[in-house]
């Protein structure tokens, strides 16, 4: 098979990328031996890679990338229910090199899931990583007992995550504020979003949310870009008391840990946050891919694709997906569909 593969430390993983020819893989018997029809990116995908440290203790070698995936049933794993042919989405066997950008792939019986009748397989190729980390940040933190509509704030509207999380809040009966910049906020509209800021040039994001929600403050955070600290350390003036902050962005760099210490231990009286922040990473559940899958079949959530690339020009899909400037997500299409 046909397999895209690094093994040196990259800077730029799409200058590392090198595409191979390897044998098909063996799966266990609690694995399936999928084809590969798409595959969508991450950050994931290449963040932990470029970190020198990361890599070599992380990230086995040769490594290849793509942790979501849509594809066919090969060989099932056993005692599966699945069947030889039937096509099924869902996310590859780790968390850093999941092994999708490849023809063939060993797929944990828990992590793939059937596509429902009228998704296609680029559709059900985005869900994964994004879906389920919208999910995740979002749906156990919601309260529906206090007897008014919980209130969100999605920093990050436009990208992989952002585009699922606010389908996923409306879909279970959240209100949605979300940011993005001026060329996304018809976009993040469409999909529900009740008030859209337009964070170009905001020298105080967290002032311009304040404004908007008004006296009816955001009960969640989910912060999905990392790229404003102000937006957390002025949490308060927008959010209840008890309002979580939950940061999905960031990578395994200095200034993002720097970052994430002072906003858990700096005290509030000392100047520190006055919301509880929490880091995130994202777990595959059957039943929350089931359900978004559900979703889309009934048009409550939709894919977002910002652009598909064949699989020979995978390591441009990578280049257009660090531009941060992707809409939904990039798609590689690894043969037909």
């Amino acid at each position: 098979m046909r397999t895209y593969q690094y093994t040196s430390i990259p800077s730029q993983i799409q200058s590392a990328l090198h595409l191979t020819s390897t044998p098909l893989p063996t799966p266990s018997p609690t694995q399936h031996l999928i084809r590969i029809s798409a595959t969508s990116l991450n950050p994931v995908d290449y963040k932990p890679a470029e970190s020198p440290l990361f890599r070599r203790f992380m990230i086995p070698n040769p490594a290849v990338p793509g942790i979501d995936f849509a594809g066919t049933i090969v060989l099932p794993a056993k005692n599966s229910d699945l069947k030889v042919g039937e096509r099924v989405f869902g996310c590859g066997v780790s968390p850093f090199a999941g092994g999708c950008l490849a023809g063939y792939a060993v797929i944990g019986v828990d992590s793939a899931v059937r596509i429902p009748e009228g998704v296609s397989m680029t559709e059900a190729c985005t869900v994964g990583v994004a879906g389920l980390t919208a999910w995740q940040s979002i749906v156990p933190y919601i309260d529906k007992n206090g007897g008014r509509k919980p209130k969100v704030l999605i920093n990050g509207g436009s990208g992989g995550t952002g585009v699922f999380g606010i389908q996923i809040a409306k879909a279970v009966g959240c209100e949605v504020v979300t940011t993005c910049s001026a060329r996304n906020v018809e976009l993040c509209r469409g999909l529900g979003a009740d008030e859209v800021v337009d964070y170009t040039g905001q020298k105080d994001l967290a002032g311009a949310i304040e404004r908007v929600v008004g006296e009816r403050k955001v009960d969640h955070i989910v912060d999905n870009v990392m790229a404003d600290v102000g937006l957390y350390w002025g949490a308060h003036r927008y959010s209840v008391v008890g309002a979580k902050y939950i940061v999905v962005a960031g990578g395994p760099n200095l200034s993002h840990i720097v970052n994430m210490m002072k906003m858990r231990l700096l005290p509030g009286w000392c100047g520190g946050g006055k919301r509880k922040v929490q880091g995130f990473f994202a777990k595959t559940e059957v039943d929350q891919l089931e359900q978004i899958g559900r979703w889309m079949v009934e048009g409550q959530v939709k894919a977002v694709v910002d652009e598909k690339f064949a699989f020979e020009d995978a390591p441009k899909a990578f280049q257009r997906l660090k531009t941060g400037r992707a809409r939904g997500k990039v798609v590689v299409v690894v043969q037909d569909l």
